[in-house]
């Protein structure tokens, strides 16, 4: 997810960066009564927390309140930090930062997952991650599972405990004019008051060459995007979706007439 220059009101562009010697000079100052070195301190590490929200898939319009908590992990972990403990404060502020993040989004979401479902969750985008930053093609659930020790099926049940709810209402599609979600849902039930309107159907589609309503199968009954019919068919792109604004043209025509 890409943020925007200006979260929670700070212009991140403008936020200095630390060296490791200036990090530590100034928390070490800080934490000796500067109250103006906490102030700095805070202020430029607000770039770890902002780079710990790459880390998670969330609605944009949560962007800046999830800075927010994040910040107040930030600051937690600066009140607990002991310049004793031997470490970067950043591996200390991290695991700190995180928690109050997944914390705010776990209590935020429209549909409560468990705390248990979450963290599978987490590993599950954790794995996909590690994909993408080794440049590999993207995972399949079979390999996300495999990668993290859990059932295929524990992945899917993960990935769809986090994702966001859509409106029935919502486009699924454009061609021409919106196609709405609701309109793509099946009717597994056989009423009576479908019997017409399914033998139009057929018959509107037995007008359609053989190629056209291979497409059409493929597209609407089966639910594949435009490259894997192509794929399927053996031809381009381009052809597919010439051969099926073709086909829904003459759909339309037999079905108004």
């Amino acid at each position: 997810m890409n943020y925007k220059v200006f979260i929670s009101g700070v212009d991140t562009d403008k936020i200095p960066k630390l060296s490791n010697k200036e990090s530590s000079e100034l928390i070490a100052r800080a934490k000796n009564g500067d109250d103006e070195a906490r102030k700095r301190f805070l202020y430029c590490n607000q770039r770890l927390v902002l780079s710990i929200l790459h880390r998670f898939d969330f609605q944009p319009s949560l962007a800046d309140d999830v800075f927010q908590v994040g910040c107040l992990g930030l600051t937690k972990a600066y009140n607990n930090f002991n310049l004793k403990y031997g470490v970067m404060f950043s591996t200390y502020a991290v695991p700190m930062i995180i928690g109050e993040i997944r914390r705010f989004l776990r209590e935020n979401t429209s549909v409560k997952v468990s705390r248990k479902m979450r963290d599978v969750a987490y590993k599950v985008m954790q794995s996909r991650n590690k994909f993408s930053e080794l440049g590999l093609k993207e995972p399949t659930l079979t390999e996300i599972a495999a990668d993290v020790d859990i059932p295929v099926s524990l992945v899917c049940e993960a990935l769809d405990a986090i994702s966001d709810p859509i409106s029935l209402y919502e486009p699924a599609f454009s061609d021409g004019e919106d196609v709405l979600v609701m309109d793509q849902i099946a009717d597994k039930t056989e009423k009576e008051s479908n019997w017409v309107d399914r033998i139009d159907l057929e018959a509107a589609l037995s007008t359609l060459n053989e190629k056209e309503r291979q497409i059409i199968d493929l597209r609407y009954y089966e639910g594949k995007t435009q490259s894997e019919v192509s794929k399927s068919c053996n031809v381009s792109q381009a052809q597919v979706s010439r051969l099926e604004n073709s086909a829904v043209k003459k759909l339309r025509a037999y079905l108004e007439s």
